[in-house]
């Protein structure tokens, strides 16, 4: 028998899961008037995200060390099962238009395959074999980030594909809305959300779920603004794909490079949509210096900025390389 089919994660367990209790205080829950409901539900989202503040440390820890190995080669797997497993993959699925991650760069698995990112697949979740399996198919490394979200801390599937990623030297975050369970105690950087008991019992689609999306929302944007791709609050890395897009890089270009939007829309053309690019140009660096500068600075704006003030400290009257007589365009700001 597998180490994981064992009386470990047997019917017991389920006296012991704050998620899984019901709580006495809303067990005629179903009988009261629906604005009384409503309150009482929307009152334990409020305390599903307040329950947050006390993991951030190790959110923070987790998030720092997933940039550290990720550098620019490594992928976020993520893993779960169920409710848990579709709040990971909506996470995941956002990396691409946000901050334009590589697709190749992102990985899931979910117990149940695909079809469970719409369905409920039965028994998958039990389905330890399986777990193996997909991670041993994805060939982890060091680089790598596995992110395994479980509400319940205990779910075969999830504690399984974290454990066998944990022997091929990846960084491996767990997340669990109940102490003391096999996720947490598998996980190199363990993140318990304490939400205590749903209103309905054993719906961890609602205050379990609802901190778990929060908590994979920190990870996944700590992860990105320690790569670099944000600047001053604004997604630089995002690909404006559409018209809404469009508008918006240009937007980002004109206040980045303090020019008119128009000046903004050519940069925006010339770097072939790319935001970061385009915003050197409209400041009058030329592309072939503008595209080095920012290969250097691993494409982080801020330092790319910074580089350029200490070259216009070193010779103030010296204009950017490239720059030609325009009217557009603004001051170089770190």
């Amino acid at each position: 028998m597998n180490r994981l089919q064992s009386s470990e994660f047997d019917g017991a367990w389920i006296n012991y899961m704050a998620t899984e209790e019901v709580d006495p205080r809303f067990a005629d829950l179903d009988a009261w008037s629906l604005t009384a409901a409503m309150e009482a539900m929307w009152e334990g989202q409020l305390a599903a995200v307040a329950a947050i503040g006390h993991a951030l440390p190790a959110i923070t820890a987790a998030t720092e060390a997933a940039k550290t190995a990720l550098g620019d080669r490594g992928r976020i797997v993520y893993v779960g099962a169920g409710t848990s497993g579709r709040v990971a993959v909506q996470d995941g699925a956002e990396l691409m238009p946000t901050f334009a991650w590589p697709n190749e760069r992102v990985r899931f698995i979910v117990a149940g395959g695909d079809s469970a990112f719409v369905t409920s697949v039965e028994g998958a979740e039990d389905d330890v074999d399986n777990a193996v399996r997909q991670i041993n198919a994805a060939r982890l490394t060091p680089h790598d980030v596995v992110i395994a979200v479980a509400a319940s801390g205990t779910t075969p599937f999830t504690v399984a594909a974290l454990q066998q990623a944990g022997s091929s030297g990846a960084v491996t975050i767990g997340v669990a809305n109940n102490p003391g369970t096999a996720l947490l105690a598998s996980a190199k950087f363990p993140i318990l959300i304490e939400t205590g008991r749903e209103l309905i019992a054993g719906s961890t689609r609602m205050k379990a779920g609802t901190a778990q999306k929060v908590v994979l929302n920190l990870i996944s944007s700590g992860i990105m603004l320690r790569l670099g791709r944000v600047y001053r609050g604004m997604m630089v890395n995002m690909q404006p794909t559409n018209a809404k897009l469009k508008r918006r890089a240009e937007a980002m270009v004109a206040h980045i490079a303090h020019c008119d939007p128009p000046h903004a829309a050519r940069s925006l053309e010339q770097a072939e949509g790319d935001i970061k690019t385009a915003s050197l140009l409209a400041l009058g660096v030329d592309r072939v210096d503008a595209e080095t500068i920012l290969k250097n600075c691993d494409g982080n704006l801020r330092r790319v900025f910074a580089e350029l003030a200490k070259d216009r400290d070193k010779d103030p009257d010296r204009p950017p390389k490239g720059a030609a007589a325009r009217k557009q365009g603004g001051a170089i700001e770190p």
